[in-house]
């Protein structure tokens, strides 16, 4: 499946990471000024490249639930959205999954998983992601 390019920019960020995982990250306008940590340290947890992946797939895809709702007039202020992201062995090394699941109050079942497939195919982590690594789409009622 051939690429999407950007055609006109909206944004551009830039963040660097210095230590890998036990190291830190800080984006050039330093909203973002993290040390990092191993996943799963509960002594004293940090943040890891999963955290850093998953907090901006739920805000990404949120924003896409949104914008799709939007258009139906269907008001999505109160809906939530979790990513849950997994990394673990797979055949060739290491690999993620992410489990995206919208919480849509005020709406049936049918509804709430329609909104979530169309935020899929129009969120750019979606976009970025699709082919690449096992997605799972679920939209609820709340």
């Amino acid at each position: 499946m051939p690429h999407e390019s950007v055609i006109e920019t909206a944004y551009t960020i830039a963040a660097t990471a210095k230590g890998g995982r036990e190291g830190t990250v800080r984006s050039e306008d330093g909203v973002v000024d993290l040390p990092l940590g191993k996943p799963g340290s509960t002594a004293n947890p940090k943040a890891n490249p999963e955290t850093l992946f998953a907090s901006g797939y739920a805000a990404c895809f949120s924003g896409a639930l949104a914008a799709k709702a939007r258009l139906r007039g269907i008001d999505v202020s109160e809906s939530t959205v979790t990513a849950t992201v997994t990394f673990g062995k797979t055949d060739s090394g290491f690999g993620l999954a992410v489990d995206l699941v919208a919480k849509v109050p005020g709406v049936d079942a049918e509804t709430a998983q329609s909104l979530a497939d169309e935020a899929h195919q129009g969120c750019p982590y979606s976009k970025a992601t699709r082919g690449n690594i096992d997605v799972t789409v679920t939209g609820e009622p709340a």
